[in-house]
């Protein structure tokens, strides 16, 4: 299975813009742009790779641990998970350091250490985790 997705650039860095174009149709020529990467912490200026990475990364998590859930059986109600992806400036540029995941979980009739250890599973075993092994990824999650 393969997916994809178009980054049309036009410009330098600083002063450049793009396009982003998912195979799917989710983004259709959604702007971004150094501004939108560097600069703008409130996502108004457009989006970026890593609200994009970080969106990946909540979505995989949630999907691998709906699944280790049910098959234990104590499927979820509902997975409210959010990734930050941190990038950083580092020698010779710019460098993703860390994603931190952070999980709302109703699951109805399972105990905490059990939840804690299929989280933990999740979130080694999902393949954006595994995409991201030079990255530290941590994990807060609680039952609600």
């Amino acid at each position: 299975m393969k997916r994809q997705a178009i980054a049309l650039w036009k410009g330098a860095l600083a002063d450049g813009k793009g396009h982003l174009t998912t195979q799917s149709g989710a983004l259709e020529n959604r702007g971004y742009s150094f501004k939108s990467r560097f600069e703008d912490e409130s996502g108004q200026a457009g989006t970026n790779p890593e609200e994009l990475l970080a969106a990946a990364h909540a979505g995989c998590f949630a999907m691998q641990l709906s699944h280790m859930l049910a098959e234990s059986g104590s499927p979820a109600d509902e997975l409210n998970a959010k990734s930050v992806v941190d990038i950083q400036q580092v020698e010779g540029g710019f460098a993703i350091k860390t994603s931190a995941i952070t999980l709302e979980a109703k699951v109805p009739g399972i105990d905490e250490a059990k939840f804690k250890e299929l989280a933990t599973k999740a979130k080694e075993g999902c393949p954006v985790s595994k995409a991201l092994s030079g990255v530290e990824i941590t994990l807060d999650a609680k039952l609600v």
